[in-house]
């Protein structure tokens, strides 16, 4: 069963970095569409990215132009390169991916735990 470990969270000022990082264990009968969301406390959860199996990406507005989502298939990791980092970014962020418990089912979500950003100004 696929499990998701996001790193690389941290806490930055204003108009700094980080890249998250989302590795996969055990990643057979997946979909290779990872998504990227954040969630503040009472808030419901955000859509921030994905890049599908064939390599093609989104991106909510907010992040346009500072926001790189991209993997390594060979590693089964994902990456968020966080650029220009603004306080509203604070948030926890989640990867989220599709597999399937054997090829001919349908697929489930699975979360990975979350890591924790802190954008201070």
């Amino acid at each position: 069963q696929v499990q998701l470990v996001e790193s690389g969270g941290g806490s930055v000022q204003a108009g700094g970095s980080l890249r998250l990082s989302c590795v996969a264990s055990d990643y057979t009968y997946c979909s290779y569409n990872m998504s990227w969301y954040r969630q503040t406390p009472g808030k419901e959860r955000e859509f921030v990215s994905v890049i599908d199996a064939d390599g093609s990406t989104k991106y909510t507005d907010s992040v346009k132009g500072r926001f790189t989502i991209s993997r390594d298939i060979v590693k089964d990791t994902w990456y968020l390169q966080m650029n220009s980092l603004k306080p509203e970014d604070t948030a926890m962020y989640y990867c989220k991916t599709e597999c399937r418990t054997v090829y001919y089912s349908d697929f489930d979500d699975y979360w990975g735990q979350g890591t924790q950003v802190t954008v201070s100004s």
